[in-house]
């Protein structure tokens, strides 16, 4: 390949379904070494937050990647320091619990700054994991920087292959060496069509999302930290409840609009975004002794807008007291007057406490979400609506909705064929009465109006 080799594409724009296990790589090393630049070099794409800051990837990310023909699972880890102490060890556990699930791994390292007694300590800990190990010296950018990673040769780790993952130099060598340690994948098989139901866990910062995916998971999949803001990527997981495999989306927190945010927060806004347009159903989890913030209201229209189902989940239950209770139920009525229609829940992620109500309540947003109305019971429905509630008279004129007809589902949207324009407050009285006869419990309706023309003599 060139010197500036073109970044590897996935083999399938987007996500890509699970078509059976494919080999898993890890990839590990100090904070700070360019590891979710190479992962991003890697699968093609910008999915990784990159900053020039030490430890803005938190947890373990994973991300579809394709390489000469063969797929294979990226798992990008936060910082490894042996030495971490409190977030930073929780970091490094995950770091260690990806090395222990993956295949093989590649350890990053950086050749502008050679070895260092951290990088050796990571080396120990590789050699007794027993898995295979390609060593990446990172930020050659020249002839001259490439020469000194000749001295990583006495990690024992074999040869050091020399990278820049910003401009790409040498990534096809170290991807051929990568598909040299992984296993062959298995031959593909079809799995369920559509694959899992995919679920975003959405809401402010330090509001529970990703206690919430623990407990739902049995297992500390994700950091957690009384620090707001501890994920940055959107990660995700396949997880067993209620008999059926689900994928679960854990979100960076939403603190600001996407135009106010800046540096890792504004692209992790962009994911969280993105998270919300790949899901079904969004859980938005809200504080309960917190009251309902322009945040909370900000973020409940993005899902709105983007026509996904809802699911409303109040975290630490267990901490309201009466007088929170009753000013929470005002609050309710007043900030979510718009998605009354989304089924609630009040849970305690901390001590798993009413979690088994969010399957019943995911399946009931999502069987709304795909609601589908034949034309003739539509029409009915319209007939003896507009018969027992026309619509008001308007400078002289009243417009009649003549019939319509369901377009989609997910979500459900409407065409309704009318004499002339209807008005807003009318077309929320259908929404209503749309859902009393037909339920659309947990989804946005969608109506669309098409004016008859008049025809000009």
């Amino acid at each position: 390949m060139t010197e500036h080799e073109p970044a590897p594409q996935d083999a399938a724009e987007g996500v890509a379904e699970d078509t059976g296990p494919v080999p898993i790589l890890a990839v590990v090393g100090r904070p700070n070494v360019g590891k979710s630049t190479l992962v991003n070099r890697i699968i093609g794409r910008r999915e990784a937050v990159v900053e020039d800051v030490p430890g803005v990837t938190r947890d373990r990310v994973s991300y579809d990647a394709n390489w000469a023909g063969r797929a294979f699972t990226v798992v990008d880890t936060g910082g490894w320091d042996p030495d971490a102490r409190g977030l930073a060890a929780s970091i490094r556990a995950q770091a260690e619990i990806a090395v222990g699930l993956a295949d093989a791994v590649l350890f990053v390292v950086d050749a502008t700054v050679g070895v260092t007694d951290h990088d050796e300590a990571v080396v120990k800990i590789l050699r007794a994991s027993g898995k295979p190990v390609v060593l990446a010296a990172n930020k050659v950018d020249d002839q001259r920087t490439e020469a000194e990673t000749y001295g990583l040769w006495n990690l024992g780790l074999g040869e050091p292959y020399p990278v820049s993952a910003l401009h790409g130099r040498g990534s096809g060598d170290m991807l051929d060496a990568v598909l040299a340690a992984l296993p062959e994948p298995p031959e593909e098989r079809l799995g369920e069509v559509g694959g899992p139901r995919r679920i975003a866990i959405v809401g402010k910062p330090n509001v529970g999302k990703s206690s919430l995916l623990n407990m739902l998971a049995g297992e500390q999949r994700v950091v957690v930290d009384n620090v707001a803001g501890t994920t940055v990527d959107p990660v995700d997981e396949l997880i067993e409840i209620g008999g059926r495999v689900w994928r679960f989306i854990d979100t960076a927190g939403l603190r600001k609009r996407v135009k106010e945010a800046s540096g890792h927060e504004y692209y992790a806004s962009l994911r969280t975004s993105t998270a919300i347009d790949r899901a079904e159903v969004a859980v938005l989890v809200l504080d309960a002794e917190q009251s309902i913030s322009e945040q909370d209201v900000r973020i409940l229209q993005t899902v709105r807008e983007a026509g996904r189902a809802l699911v409303i989940a109040f975290n630490k239950w267990d901490l309201v007291d009466e007088e929170r209770r009753y000013y929470l139920e005002r609050e309710i009525e007043r900030e979510l007057v718009q998605v009354q229609w989304a089924p609630r829940i009040n849970f305690t992620a901390r001590t798993g406490w009413h979690i088994d109500r969010l399957v019943p309540a995911l399946e009931k947003a999502i069987a709304g979400w795909e609601t589908r109305i034949s034309t003739g019971t539509l029409n009915g429905f319209l007939g003896r609506l507009v018969a027992e509630h026309p619509h008001p008279v308007r400078s002289g004129k009243q417009p009649k909705v003549l019939f319509g007809t369901q377009a989609s589902t997910a979500p459900p949207t409407f065409v309704l064929f009318t004499s002339g324009k209807l008005d807003a407050s009318y077309e929320r009285f259908i929404e209503r009465r749309l859902r009393e006869e037909f339920g659309f419990v947990g989804t946005p309706i969608i109506l669309e109006q098409r004016p008859r023309e008049k025809r000009k003599r």
